[in-house]
């Protein structure tokens, strides 16, 4: 099939602002967009910028905007993007070259939540040993350890692009996976920190941040359990062997919410 690229170029060393670029590469429909961009760096123009790692979803290197949505280049067929492309670099963050975004903000907002376990190294571990869970404990937080950070949820946020402050739905849903899992010891503090205009309230309940998700994450639902838990922190279970987890508290192991 004959593909049409419109492509978002800007060169700092070149352009004074952003410009449109138009290419037509011959692909097959089950090829994916992150071939068609390649295809136009490859044979067509060699200056194009664009990130891309694993090529198979997982790293999250290659998300950008693909038809106004954001996307993997990856995992969208051509098949479902259909034959006239427009690809753009992800909104809300700055551009370095063409589809290259700096993505050091966002990830100065993923460390303002301390993505890592903070547990109590108890006196009888000596500061060795098991944290032991049980599967329904780990369940709890089961679908917001999906996250691959690619910021295809954050750089659809509206409330983001118009507040740098903000720290976005990447790091609410890291913050999510820490405040649920029953190894963590820093439950308060870390609902303290998201007991702010710039946390966990600063979200508007759009929804973009679940749409844009390519690994299918409750954003949106992640972020309310959030806000509840700053109201109502969840309970722990003491120290000792695994148990059963709460009950009454599937979160997002059930069915309602996105």
């Amino acid at each position: 099939m004959e593909v049409r690229l419109r492509i978002r170029r800007f060169d700092p060393e070149r352009d004074v602002a952003p410009h449109w670029e138009a290419y037509r590469v011959e692909l097959e429909a089950g090829d994916r967009v992150l071939d068609a961009l390649h295809a136009v760096r490859w044979h067509e123009d060699g200056t194009l910028a664009f990130r891309r790692s694993c090529a198979h979803g997982v790293c999250g290197s290659d998300a950008m905007v693909i038809n106004g949505r954001n996307a993997l280049a990856c995992t969208l067929l051509l098949r479902d993007a259909g034959p006239e492309v427009t690809v753009e670099p992800l909104r809300g963050l700055p551009v370095v070259k063409d589809l290259v975004v700096d993505m050091e903000p966002f990830f100065d907002q993923y460390r303002r939540v301390r993505p890592w376990l903070l547990a109590d190294e108890g006196a009888d571990r000596g500061g060795v040993g098991e944290r032991r869970q049980s599967p329904e404990e780990r369940a709890r937080f089961d679908d917001t350890t999906r996250c691959i950070l690619c910021a295809a949820c954050t750089t659809s946020c509206p409330v983001y692009w118009g507040n740098d402050a903000f720290v976005g739905p990447a790091a609410l849903v890291n913050a999510h996976r820490f405040v649920f899992d029953s190894r963590d010891a820093a439950t308060e503090q870390r609902l303290a920190d998201l007991d702010e205009a710039t946390g966990a309230w600063a979200c508007r309940t759009a929804f973009n941040c679940t749409d844009a998700c390519p690994r299918g994450i409750r954003v949106t639902a992640a972020i309310e359990e959030l806000k509840r838990a700053v109201i109502r922190p969840p309970r722990r279970r003491p120290p000792g062997p695994a148990g059963a987890g709460e009950a009454g508290d599937a979160g997002l192991t059930g069915d309602a919410g996105r």
